[in-house]
């Protein structure tokens, strides 16, 4: 079957004949794989060149459909829609996965390939009705937006929430908090993005780039209260500012570090406001499955910005890496 490999690079990823996983064995499945979706995460395994990826099949996320079962399986029939989990080992219950070690596309192989066999665990029926490119956006920045609103943040009809930026994880998160009845603050740098966004439903709207200190309008946006919860992907550049507007009381979900892997935290300011700074990595196969579930109830669908053929990955990650794309970026086969 065709596969990706990493090489060190964008420039060395690399289309190979690999030999097809043949049948699944008990609990497993065997998915024909046929989409996957773009994340910061990925960029960072295919191109720095780290020794432990070298020749690891890229990518987190997968979607495709089940073309056979093994022993014991139950929850899955062939011909079912699939998309793939995170971190498959965890199931339910508190957080215990803190490193990527079990992470398809990173700790072992992932989905730029056409077939996988891996544990039932490995996957998650995909919502009904969406395409294989749509379910794909789900395993990691779908999961990631559902967690830091729903699971962790509590989000309920009326509250104020804050999102940065315009990549999958901020557009998930505006379109789930508009559809459970918040307010949505969204930021950019572009202008023409702003208004994408309020397309989207954002009610309000701010250009980081020519209000870099924008944690007090957002205060005042919010007619001094400041944002319940707030979607948090820059990291050490942009925490300061997100303090600064959160709510008494609030809660700062850090899914990102984008501007830097670390940085000063006004921590007197974090005290004062009594607000909840927590980091977070994707979440559990439970959390995915209930996501699902909602997403069918609401209609809320991914935005797509751009798709790509897999031969042509090094092209997709230019793309990310450019900046210029809204929503998320697919491959498709």
């Amino acid at each position: 079957m065709k596969a990706i490999k990493v090489g060190g690079g964008l420039d060395k990823l690399e289309l190979v004949d690999i030999a097809d996983p043949g049948q699944p064995g008990p609990g497993e499945i065997r998915v024909k794989l046929q989409a996957s979706s773009l994340n910061y995460h990925d960029y960072g395994v295919v191109s720095r060149g780290m020794d432990a990826h070298m020749g690891r099949v890229p990518m987190s996320d997968g979607a495709g459909v089940v073309e056979a079962v093994g022993a014991g399986v139950t929850e899955f029939e062939v011909g079912d829609h699939v998309v793939s989990t995170f971190f498959p080992n965890w199931i339910d219950g508190r957080a215990w996965a803190g490193d990527f070690s079990t992470t398809p596309g990173d700790g072992i192989d992932g989905f730029a390939c056409e077939y996988a066999v891996r544990s039932a665990n490995a996957f998650t029926l995909a919502p009904a009705g969406w395409s294989h490119a749509e379910a794909a956006t789900l395993t990691t920045a779908g999961l990631t937006a559902w967690r830091a609103l729903v699971v962790d943040a509590k989000i309920k009809a009326g509250d104020s929430v804050l999102v940065l930026g315009t990549g999958g994880v901020s557009i998930f998160a505006l379109l789930l908090a508009k559809a459970m009845g918040a307010t949505v603050i969204a930021t950019s740098s572009s202008d023409e993005k702003l208004a994408k966004l309020e397309e989207l439903g954002a009610d309000e709207t701010l250009n980081y780039k020519t209000t870099p200190e924008w944690g007090v309008p957002v205060r005042k946006l919010t007619g001094g209260r400041g944002a319940d919860i707030i979607v948090e992907v820059g990291g050490a550049g942009t925490v300061p500012q997100s303090i600064m507007a959160v709510a008494q009381g609030g809660h700062i979900a850090l899914i990102g570090v984008l501007t830097g892997p670390a940085g000063p935290v006004p921590t007197a300011f974090l005290m004062a406001r009594q607000a909840t700074l927590k980091g977070l990595i994707v979440g559990s196969r439970v959390m995915q499955q209930e996501m699902v579930r909602a997403l069918e109830a609401t209609g809320v669908r991914p935005v797509i910005d751009k798709s790509f053929p897999l031969e042509q990955i090094a092209d997709a990650f230019r793309h990310e890496e450019s900046g210029a794309h809204f929503g998320k970026i697919v491959l498709e086969w």
